[in-house]
């Protein structure tokens, strides 16, 4: 490969890793061609974008950010794909289905999201528990509703109370 060739690919690498916030390496050495694209489908199917790169080069890449990707480059060993998502636990959960349907590769290598850096497939668990953003703010806003709707049942509980006590009083009356 030329030198060329290779500053170009970093520098493509550079500009996808600056607009996903999140991405995993994932080992996926000795897949053949219809599971590597049944992968590819459903990476596609989930929006992430799976790259294949050479371990140097995508070192490289990880040292011209400004992010320390350090803590990653024990992980470069073999045959690496990274799998680039907007939503941090999306891969970690896709990786979840393959290993429950027991399917050796790919395996985890490491990954970093939230803007933490996560070693070892040990940690695919700890990544599939990470909410996405969508998922935070719903839980937020079901927070938020609980009291008021609390308030509101009260509010209506209490008026039908008054009403009937109201009602029995107007009746005894006559």
């Amino acid at each position: 490969m030329r030198k060329e060739d290779k500053v170009a690919i970093i520098a493509k690498l550079g500009e996808t890793l600056q607009a996903y916030p999140h991405f995993y390496l994932v080992d996926v050495e000795g897949m053949n061609a219809s599971s590597t694209s049944a992968l590819r489908r459903k990476c596609f199917q989930n929006e992430i974008k799976m790259v294949l790169v050479k371990n140097t080069l995508l070192q490289k890449a990880l040292d011209a950010s400004e992010v320390d990707f350090s803590a990653l480059y024990g992980t470069l060993k073999g045959t690496t794909a990274v799998m680039f998502s907007n939503v941090a636990n999306v891969p970690a959960k896709m990786l979840k289905e393959l290993k429950d349907k027991k399917v050796e590769k790919p395996v985890l290598k490491a990954a970093y999201a939230e803007e933490s850096v996560y070693v070892g497939a040990d940690q695919l668990s700890a990544l599939c528990s990470i909410k996405s953003k969508s998922e935070v703010i719903a839980e937020i806003v079901a927070l938020l509703q609980s009291p008021a709707k609390n308030v509101l049942s009260a509010l209506q509980s209490g008026q039908n109370t008054i009403h009937g006590v109201l009602k029995t009083l107007g009746e005894k009356s006559e």
